[in-house]
């Protein structure tokens, strides 16, 4: 897939990049949807033990799936059903699943399985971006400490450069990587070192700025709202404290994910209400806003948290 790469005027520059800092995105897609008729099949390599799968037991069998370490996979606790939630991509073979099962022995019968078809893999790529060297990143929002200024973007980007910049050719300085955690979590800071860069505290969704107020936790069954390159869309929260697995090692922990369709371009992106709540950022999605899909975001409370943080 070719990532699109949008050319802003640089005599405009101030003002995009404004609405870039806010609103944009780099990309890590998960190259997959889950179908609309994909079926779910209850795990039956263990005998069923006639109890309910309480929370010990669930978090136990969740453990086993991260145990297993089988890529093109990602698992959720839902205590609604009492059961660990698994999908799986198309890579994923037979013996791989039935080493799930394996892994979760007598817990197995705790398992859920779905099938995606495609691959979860990282794509990097974005809309109105950041640079650094070859990659292509994009911000989501912006905040301060001790006097400092950062943009919050995702980890798999500030893993990847020490410098970044406001244009392909590496001549608008935006500041150096301060921080990075991924995998394990999705986030990183860019610390702002070019005063004639704005640092704007809203988001553009839909050509509508928004002024971020204040930040707080996902609930399970609200609508968010996540801007990016490829506009402003919603969904609802189907669970929390998910964790993807997206292979050479790199497994995320403690994302939300929500019905918001995302596309190559859409991770660091920002999550969000209307009523100007920060949310998280995003981490990965799967489909297209043609075809639907799934987007993964990292809650933004504890990126705040981990680099003592004030959004502005």
């Amino acid at each position: 897939m070719t990532p699109p790469h949008p050319t802003p005027d640089v005599g405009r520059r101030g003002a995009r990049w404004a609405r870039s800092l806010a609103a944009a995105a780099c990309t890590l897609a998960l190259a997959a949807a889950i179908a609309p008729g994909a079926t779910a099949h209850q795990a039956t390599a263990a005998p069923e033990y006639g109890q309910e799968h309480g929370p010990e037991r669930l978090a136990a069998a969740s453990e086993a799936v991260r145990a297993a370490d089988v890529p093109g996979t990602a698992w959720t606790v839902d205590a609604a059903t009492g059961s660990v939630l698994v999908t799986a991509d198309s890579t994923v073979s037979a013996e791989e699943i039935a080493r799930i099962e394996r892994s979760a022995d007598e817990l197995a019968g705790a398992l859920t399985f779905e099938r995606t078809p495609g691959e979860l893999r990282p794509l990097l790529a974005g809309g109105e971006a950041i640079f650094t060297g070859s990659t292509r990143c994009t911000a989501g929002f912006n905040s301060t400490s001790g006097g400092r200024e950062f943009v919050i973007t995702a980890g798999h980007c500030t893993i990847l450069g020490n410098t970044w910049y406001a244009d392909p050719s590496g001549t608008t300085s935006i500041g150096p990587t301060a921080g990075s955690s991924f995998p394990g979590n999705d986030y990183g800071i860019i610390r702002h070192a070019n005063a004639s860069l704005p640092r704007p505290g809203s988001v553009v969704c839909n050509g509508e700025e928004i002024d971020i107020v204040g930040a707080r936790n996902p609930t399970v069954g609200e609508v968010l709202w996540v801007a990016s390159p490829t506009g402003c869309t919603s969904g609802t929260v189907t669970a929390l404290n998910q964790t993807v697995n997206y292979g050479g090692g790199d497994v995320v922990s403690g994302l939300g994910r929500f019905t918001a369709c995302s596309e190559p371009g859409s991770s660091g992106s920002p999550v969000f209400t209307l009523d100007g709540y920060a949310v998280g950022i995003v981490s990965g999605g799967s489909g297209s806003c043609s075809s639907g899909g799934t987007t993964f975001f990292q809650p933004i409370l504890e990126v705040l948290s981990a680099y003592g943080l004030t959004l502005t």
